[in-house]
């Protein structure tokens, strides 16, 4: 490994910047000097014909007709709707391109401190819908897209989801953008262009498969291709060490190979504002595109082999990693994504001639859980081995920069990588981290000595065979603020995963950040009509950025009309969502029956599990049912969504059993349409749309303590809709803000888990009765072969019930039959549901995106002025 003897803080001289003009671009002093020397004729020439167009119906048709004809080469009458969302879509561009100029060029010459949000995942859903409203041109836009005979909704249908997420963690990077945007923040997101996202899921005799996500066959109008930005990420290799002229240790990392990083510009427009930041994506491809002598020898896979092998880099999120060369995959799609992150953020700090001690001074960065925590280790290589400061000096910058959100409290899901196959990709990285463990837990040592325990449970290092690399462990110590996301996550990292460095740093290091959503995406785009009942009701639309002003629908509850024009609402979103049902699954339900809704990723500690097995028992108790007795059973819709990992058995086995109960349910004439079970297939941002404001009921039932937080709990009960839960994640401080009355709770506490799965484990605890009698159903054979389901039956037996089912499953029915009476009473119902709205200030991504600028980043609001042309 690398020395333990850090090289001696002295100072060193700095190494001269040479920007590589190819693609940096000019300083604002540079574009000033140029400028000068253009004859005045031809700078006015400049300013008059870059001038923005103008945004009257008829500049904005002649807009779209002109992309008709040239950029689509269509004829008029020759069109379907997706070539008009095409024109559209590039007709909306125009105008965001035109504030993101003005607002890059703006910050370019007003260089405040930036954030830098480095997420894996990016879930924008469609674009051109959120951009019109956020630019406050969807009316203008709708008239006249319907004058040139197309329906506005239609064409906004034809837009494919960009595939760059899969869940909660990049759809919560996507509302953070969007509120980093509205509120003025300087601030740029990094990730990865994936060629086919995740995958396409389609159901296929009941089970999840897979097949590639081909959102870019027709090209992406919202990005913006810079193909002049192409910066090599090296891998393998070898390290040469060397003494310098001061008698400094110096390594020079000589890797074996590289791949070229192509830049890809995202914007994000805010609401209300002439701000537009930026996501900056990266696509992999090769420094060698094609192998000519190979070619011409015959040996034709050969000469595309290092295409083949660079793009797989960006090909698809989360590549399964049951295989060692999936593993190896991940690793180098983080430290890909985050080298030429670094390498673009530290190109444009140079540009401003500082000093790198003023670098924390102009530079925040995020990391998004625990994929990006290579950078905090190619910083420190950069600024030690590139620019040749002190390892003290270094580190110093490092920690200052980066700050940690934390997304679980899962040991599974606590990101390891193997130590030789680290060495193998990033040999100069490996020996950084081996470095800053060892002086870290010298440190450690000298405030706690002779406690071995503590240095083997603090270390960076994982002394197994082999050894591994603790990520988290990394993120805590290379950044100087660790969030949780939720109250009680906060509370349980502090007092579990992270309790060590807790001891060590003290509490104020650890704060919590509670989750927010934008209410521009997830009540005004996705439920418009109620959003305009809401501005009506308000008298303004204030709320859209002061969410808090919807406590002013507490003082409606009581008004009987405003409670039918609420209820009508739902209604009409509940008949959208029971067409595609129709369409997506060919089952028919009625939306006069209870909407009890669970989507999000499939996974054993989200319990999807318990749900079906709940719906199962509610299957037996209706089927045993008198007629009589079924005349007072309240019908129910239950819909299921969400991807499981391709290499996860169990969550796969999970959606089987989903859809093999649909099959067996909705068929049963003894049952009707007291129950409906559907899966809607290939869940998304765009069917979340649909499916949030139009849900009843859903479902947040995580076993207490495994939840970070969740977000579309708040998206659900932003949209009107209540929620049966667990005490665990946000859950917790929505009961808070909107009333134990609107919400059911159910289950054990985060503090008794550890208790019952000790008694599960050891003292035989028998299985609950109703759940006991829903096993043996499968068992028999009711919802298709048994064989199947037994690996998922063992969960709960030889597996002793982890995730607490059994433990929870009597006072879960109990919560459902206290949901099924409220239902019962449409006027209490609806009241409740306007109070879960009016009370969900708190949860906007506006106010957690203050918290982080005003207590982490350190960053202020810059104001962009129309200055109504581009920038020359």
């Amino acid at each position: 490994m690398a020395d333990s003897k850090k090289p001696e803080s002295h100072t060193v001289p700095r190494r001269p910047m040479h920007h590589r003009r190819n693609f940096t671009g000019l300083t604002t002093k540079e574009l000033d000097a140029e400028k000068a020397k253009w004859p005045k004729e031809t700078v006015q020439l400049w300013e008059q014909l870059s001038k923005k167009e103008a945004n009257d119906l008829h500049t904005i048709q002649k807009s779209i007709v002109h992309h008709v004809t040239t950029t689509l080469a269509r004829a008029a009458y020759n069109m379907d709707n997706f070539s008009a969302y095409q024109a559209v879509a590039l007709s909306t561009r125009d105008r965001l391109i035109s504030r993101w100029n003005e607002t890059q060029g703006q910050l370019s010459k007003a260089d405040p401190k930036r954030v830098y949000y480095l997420s894996l995942e990016f879930l924008l859903g469609r674009s051109m819908d959120n951009a019109l409203l956020n630019m406050g041109l969807k009316g203008v836009y709708s008239q006249g897209v319907e004058q040139l005979g197309f329906n506005m909704e239609d064409v906004i249908e034809s837009e494919v989801d960009a595939a760059l997420g899969n869940g909660g963690l990049g759809r919560l990077a996507a509302c953070y953008m969007d509120s980093l945007a509205t509120l003025d923040y300087p601030a740029w997101g990094y990730g990865l262009r994936y060629n086919y996202g995740i995958f396409q899921q389609r159901i296929v005799d009941g089970y999840q498969t897979e097949y590639p996500d081909y959102w870019l066959n027709f090209d992406n109008p919202w990005e913006l291709p810079r193909l002049d930005i192409s910066i090599p990420i090296g891998f393998g290799g070898h390290v040469q060490t060397t003494q310098d002229e001061y008698g400094v240790t110096r390594h020079n990392w000589i890797p074996a190979n590289s791949v070229q990083a192509i830049a890809y510009d995202v914007p994000i427009p805010g609401y209300g504002t002439e701000n537009c930041n930026n996501i900056r994506l990266w696509r992999s491809k090769p420094t060698r595109v094609f192998d000519l002598t190979s070619f011409n020898e015959g040996n034709y896979e050969k000469s595309v082999e290092d295409a083949t092998q660079a793009e797989k880099i960006t090909s698809v999120l989360y590549p399964n990693d049951n295989t060692m060369a999936g593993k190896e995959l991940r690793l180098k799609q983080q430290y890909f994504w985050t080298a030429a992150s670094l390498y673009d953020i530290m190109r444009r700090f140079k540009k401003s001639m500082r000093e790198w001690s003023d670098f924390p001074d102009q530079v925040a960065i995020q990391l998004n859980d625990t994929h990006p925590t290579l950078a905090i280790v190619e910083l420190q290589r950069l600024l030690v081995d590139e620019e040749m400061l002190s390892w003290d000096d270094a580190w110093d910058i490092v920690t200052r920069t980066f700050a940690f959100t934390n997304h679980t409290v899962l040991p599974e899901a606590m990101e390891k990588w193997s130590v030789p196959m680290f060495e193998y990709l990033l040999p100069r990285h490996l020996q950084i981290i081996f470095d800053i463990n060892l002086f870290f837990l010298q440190k450690v040592e000298k405030k706690f000595p002779n406690d071995r325990g503590l240095l083997n449970r603090m270390s960076i290092i994982e002394e197994a065979q082999p050894q591994q690399i603790r990520m988290a462990h990394l993120a805590v110590v290379g950044s100087h603020k660790v969030n949780g996301v939720a109250a009680l996550h906060s509370d349980l990292i502090k007092k579990t995963i992270f309790h060590d460095f807790v001891d060590y740093y003290g509490e104020e290091k650890f704060v919590n950040k509670t989750n927010g959503i934008t209410p521009r995406r997830w009540l005004h785009q996705a439920n418009p009509q109620l959003s305009a009942l809401i501005t009506e009701t308000l008298g303004n639309d204030r709320w859209l950025k002061e969410l808090s002003q919807l406590r002013g629908l507490d003082k409606k509850v009581e008004n009987a009309e405003f409670r039918k024009k609420w209820t009508a609402i739902k209604r009409l979103n509940k008949v959208r969502l029971a067409e595609l049902i129709k369409t997506r699954c060919d089952v028919e339900v009625s939306p006069d029956a209870l909407f009890d809704i669970q989507v999000k990723r499939i996974h054993e500690y989200k319990r999807q599990f318990m749900n079906i097995l709940y719906v199962i028992h509610r299957y037996r108790t209706i089927k045993s049912m008198t007629a009589a007795q079924k005349a007072s059973v309240q019908p129910r819709v239950v819909v299921f969504g969400g991807k499981a990992a391709p290499g996860y058995y169990i969550a796969k086995l999970v959606i089987k059993l989903i859809n093999s109960v649909a099959a067996v349910v909705n068929q049963d004439p003894a049952v009707g349409d007291l129950l409906k079970v559907v899966f809607v297939p290939d869940y998304n941002v765009s069917v979340a749309e649909i499916i949030v404001p139009a849900s009843d009921i859903s479902q947040h039932i995580s076993t207490a303590g495994t939840e970070a937080s969740g977000t579309s709990n708040m998206k659900f009960v932003l949209n009107g809709g209540l929620i049966i839960g667990t005490m665990d994640g946000a859950n917790i401080e929505i009961l808070e803000e909107i009333g134990e009355d609107n919400i059911f709770i159910f289950g054990c506490l985060a503090d008794e888990v550890e208790d019952l799965r000790h008694a599960q484990r050891y003292r035989n605890v028998p299985m609950d009765p109703a759940l006991q009698g829903v096993i043996s159903a499968i068992e028999r054979g009711t919802f298709d072969d048994p064989k199947i389901y037994q690996p998922l039956i063992s969960t709960l037996t030889v597996g002793k019930d982890f995730y607490l089912i059994s433990a929870d499953f009597a006072s879960y029915i109990a919560a459902n039959q206290q949901v099924d009476a409220a239902y019962k009473d449409q006027e209490e119902w609806a009241k409740k549901s306007i109070r879960c709205t009016a009370n969900m200030g708190k949860f906007s991504s506006d106010r957690a995106v203050k918290e982080y600028a005003d207590q982490i980043w350190n960053i202020k609001p810059i104001s962009v002025v129309d200055e109504g042309y581009l920038q020359a």
